[in-house]
């Protein structure tokens, strides 16, 4: 068996060998062609397009490669085979939000969070190396973006032990990427301050971190299980997403204000 790279996480499967069988499609030559050309199409099963996917990352000199489906089901199963071939860390999913336009209910926080955080790893390196292949479906595309989601100033923060930070600072962030202050953290997009010691979830991770302060420095970093609010994994660092897509700044309140006056469609929903 071959050994894991390192930097490969330890977490995920060694998946060196399935790449390299994602390799023998440069001995077919219809595939070869395509992939000479840039341009072009070939008939695939569709079994077997997580497989050529995977081909075309791996052999390719184009990337990041966009898969698009015409479902979100379809686009998460996707994604799933395309990471036997590639490992998790290649493959971001790009989801579109679950709600209609003028709905009265917001997309998931998981979902923006995430979409957030493909869109940061398209624009650098910040957050980890840049995915090979990007699913989405059809509809993700077809959603406009938030002015501000190319802001790289505000696309996330990194908060590693040792810092030093401003706690006021620090949660008026959050608060204004759309985190919600509660007595205690349970669910993703909340914070919770307790003295030096505050408690956020991050729409994109599975539990919550716990940032304790020792004056203006980071003492220590941890998660933290929602059930019994215990520490339970110390960490070095943690990159932390906004909650919201949309964070209205003054001309967007401006401009909303207006619509509510002049739009039968905005008044209703006041």
């Amino acid at each position: 068996m071959a050994k894991p790279s390192p930097d490969q996480p330890a977490n995920e499967p060694d998946t060196a060998p399935l790449r390299a069988l994602a390799q023998c499609l440069g001995n077919d030559p219809g595939f070869v062609s395509m992939l000479g050309r840039g341009t072009g199409s070939m008939a695939v099963a569709a079994g077997a397009r997580p497989f050529v996917t995977a081909g075309l990352a791996t052999l390719g000199s184009r990337a990041p490669i966009l898969v698009v489906t015409a479902t979100a089901n379809e686009a998460e199963r996707f994604a799933d085979d395309l990471c036997t071939w590639l490992g998790n860390q290649h493959v971001a999913l790009f989801g579109a939000w679950e709600t209609l336009p003028f709905e009265r209910v917001s997309p998931a926080t998981e979902t923006m969070g995430r979409r957030l955080a493909v869109l940061e790893a398209l624009r650098s390196a910040a957050g980890g190396p840049a995915p090979e292949v990007i699913v989405a479906p059809i509809r993700a595309l077809l959603q406009r973006l938030s002015p501000n989601v190319s802001d790289p100033e505000t696309s996330s923060l990194c908060v590693a032990r040792g810092d030093r930070c401003d706690l006021g600072e620090v949660v008026s962030q959050l608060v204004a990427w759309g985190y919600r202050r509660e007595h205690q953290v349970e669910h993703r997009g909340e914070v919770a301050v307790r003295g030096g010691i505050v408690d956020v979830f991050c729409p994109t991770a599975d539990a919550p971190v716990r940032i304790d302060l020792w004056g203006d420095e980071v003492d220590r970093l941890t998660e933290f299980s929602v059930t019994d609010q215990r520490s339970v994994a110390d960490l070095a660092e943690t990159r932390l997403y906004p909650a919201r897509e949309v964070r209205p700044d003054a001309a967007m309140r401006e401009r909303a204000a207006a619509l509510a006056r002049s739009e039968p469609w905005c008044a209703e929903h006041m």
